[in-house]
């Protein structure tokens, strides 16, 4: 009997664990464009809650999921158009900017979703994204149905990822993108535009972001709430120190996080009496801790949070 619990927790925490790490992935390989090029997004946990907001509204008006990612992704790099205005070209402090940006966020998500709903909202359950099961590799015992039963967001942004680092280590693109996080004055004597490079890093920030948030809405919930989010932007932001910058460790990183966002949930199958508060705080620690250096000191962008001026 025991031996069947333990299977079933440990079947549980990995499908709970990869159906979580999909926003955080895509969360923190957004940022992770932002900050290679010198910029410090805090603003992503915004740009999450306004994704969620856009995708619900619009899945469950058109009936179309895709169509709900499609608006999550153009309002975020609508609302980072804006970021990247204060951040690059203002100059304003990165990380008021962004708290800010937060906090007006929550306030306007939440203002928008009773207007245009109603002060008290029906409870309407937006069309999800399909789940893809792979043949033959969905019924290896104990992972098949874990690994290979997963919504195709999952799939999709495991592509964005391995997409991400193509893009970054093998294209001009990238190559550009790392020297303005770099060294700015080098890059821009070598040609590269350092103001667009930034600003295209803090719009790829934005898409990962408004996707993150379909993420959360269609492939997990199939509602919006205004406390959706709950910390995920900040928690995306400690994937991609503890990941070291890199696409690839990112996966491996959010994959952590949504394991230790999923322990609450799949421990109550083992009822070993552990109190729901200390487990649901684990997430938040790892970042605290992630951010702290406890698990290495990595090196961060020469130029992160460095304001470039062309004539200095």
């Amino acid at each position: 009997m025991e031996s069947l619990l333990e299977i079933s927790f440990i079947t549980t925490w990995l499908a709970a664990s990869l159906r979580l790490t999909g926003p955080l992935l895509l969360a923190a390989i957004g940022e992770l464009y932002s900050e290679r090029g010198g910029v410090l997004n805090v603003g992503i946990e915004g740009t999450i809650l306004f994704g969620a907001l856009a995708s619900y509204l619009t899945a469950i008006w058109t009936g179309s999921p895709w169509a709900g990612v499609a608006a999550a992704a153009i309002i975020g790099v609508a609302v980072n158009a804006f970021l990247a205005w204060m951040y690059v070209v203002i100059k304003a402090s990165q990380v008021v900017v962004g708290i800010i940006f937060n906090v007006l966020a929550m306030g306007a998500a939440s203002y928008a979703f009773r207007t245009l709903m109603g002060d008290i909202p029906r409870i309407e359950t937006a069309p999800m994204l399909p789940e893809i099961s792979v043949p033959g590799l969905s019924r290896i015992p104990l992972i098949g149905p874990s690994f290979f039963e997963q919504s195709i967001m999952f799939y999709l942004t495991l592509a964005i990822a391995v997409g991400s680092g193509i893009l970054l280590y093998r294209t001009r693109f990238g190559l550009n993108l790392r020297a303005v996080g770099e060294n700015p004055k080098a890059a821009a004597a070598a040609g590269v535009n350092i103001v667009r490079m930034r600003v295209l890093g803090v719009l790829a920030s934005g898409l990962g972001g408004g996707l993150a948030g379909a993420y959360f809405v269609l492939v997990q919930i199939g509602l919006f709430r205004d406390t959706i989010v709950q910390g995920r932007g900040f928690i995306a932001l400690g994937i991609v120190i503890l990941a070291r910058w890199n696409p690839y460790l990112a996966i491996l990183a959010a994959f952590g996080f949504a394991a230790m966002d999923a322990l609450p949930l799949s421990l109550q199958l083992l009822d070993l009496g552990i109190p729901s508060q200390l487990l649901v705080a684990l997430p938040y620690l790892l970042t605290v801790l992630a951010v702290s250096g406890v698990f290495g000191r990595s090196r961060n962008p020469a130029s992160l949070m460095v304001p470039y001026h062309a004539d200095r």
